[in-house]
C-alpha cells in the first residue's frame, strides 16, 4: 500500500511555535514558485481570482510546489465549471473560495471539494493527486477527505457577521479575512473602526467554533507581530509579483544614492 502523506499546510497551522506563513502567486513563471519554496514559506496561494493565470500554468505551480516543498493552495474564482476537480486532481492541498457570505455557500463548497459520501467530487486517481494511478484508491480517498483544505474568504459585512457558522459547516478547515473586499462592501477605509469591529467579532466567532482563521498580511515582521496578535493563525505575506518589484525598488533606489567621485 502507498504510504500515508500529509498537508504541509495543515502541518503549519499545528506548529505551536508561530503562525503558518504563506504568499500569493500571480506569475505565470514557474521559477516563482520554486523562489517560494527555497525562501522557507509553509504554502502558497495560486491565485486564480486576481490573476491571468490558466488552469495549465496553476497545474504546473502545484507540481513545482509539491516537489519543492511548499503547500500549493489554489483560490479559484467560483464553483462554477468544475474547476474544483480540476485543480485538486492537479495535486493541489486546498481550495480558497472567495466571497463566501453565507452557511448555504460554504456547504456547497465544502460539497464540491469532499468525495462521497460527504460531497459530490468526482474519482480521478490516475491524475497528479493519486500519483497518476501510482497511489492506491483509498489513499487518494483518504487524502481528498481528511488532508485537503477547504479556506472561505469572508469578504463582507453579512459574512463577518455569519463566520461563526460559516466555520462550524462541516468540511471548511479555515477561513480568511479579506479586508480590502469588506471594507469596501462598506465604503469604508481597512482601518475603520467599524471594520475593524467587523473583523474582531469574526475573528473571535471563527476560534470560538474550533478553527482556524488568517489573513492578507504584509511582508515584514511587525506585519505577522500584528496578525498573531489579532488572533490569526495563518497570513498571506504579500504576493510574488510585489516582492519582486519590492525588490527590484530597492536595489535602484540604493544604487542611485551612489555618485561619481
Amino acid at each position: 500500500m502507498t504510504s500515508k502523506r500529509s498537508s504541509r499546510f495543515r502541518a503549519a497551522l499545528a506548529d505551536p511555535s508561530g503562525p503558518a506563513l504563506g504568499t500569493w502567486v500571480k506569475l505565470p513563471a514557474m521559477e516563482s514558485m520554486e523562489l517560494v519554496a527555497l525562501a522557507g514559506f509553509d504554502f502558497a496561494v495560486i491565485d486564480l481570482e486576481h490573476s491571468p493565470l490558466s488552469i495549465e500554468t496553476a497545474s504546473q505551480h502545484i507540481a513545482v510546489a509539491l516537489l519543492a516543498g511548499v503547500s500549493p493552495i489554489v483560490r479559484i474564482p467560483s464553483l462554477d465549471g468544475g474547476i474544483v476537480q480540476r485543480v485538486l486532481d492537479a495535486g493541489a492541498e486546498g481550495i480558497m473560495l472567495p466571497h463566501v457570505d453565507s452557511v448555504e455557500q460554504a456547504e456547497a463548497a465544502a460539497a464540491a471539494v469532499r468525495f462521497p459520501p460527504l460531497g459530490t467530487r468526482g474519482v480521478g486517481s490516475t491524475s497528479r493527486a493519486g500519483a497518476w494511478g501510482a497511489t492506491s484508491r483509498e489513499e487518494y480517498l483518504r487524502f481528498g477527505q481528511e488532508e485537503v483544505v477547504l479556506i472561505a474568504q469572508i469578504e463582507s459585512a453579512a459574512a463577518a457577521r455569519a463566520a461563526g457558522t460559516i466555520a462550524a459547516v462541516a468540511g471548511v478547515d479555515a477561513l480568511l479575512i479579506g479586508a480590502a473586499d469588506l471594507s469596501t462592501s462598506e465604503g469604508r477605509s481597512e482601518t475603520d473602526p467599524v471594520v475593524a469591529a467587523l473583523i474582531a467579532d469574526a475573528v473571535r466567532d471563527t476560534v470560538a467554533a474550533g478553527k482556524p482563521i488568517g489573513n492578507a498580511g504584509g511582508a515584514s515582521a511587525a506585519a505577522v507581530r500584528a496578525s498573531v496578535d489579532a488572533g490569526y493563525r495563518f497570513t498571506v505575506m504579500s504576493n510574488d509579483a510585489s516582492l519582486l518589484g519590492g525588490a527590484a525598488s530597492a536595489a535602484v533606489q540604493a544604487g542611485r544614492t551612489v555618485r561619481y567621485a
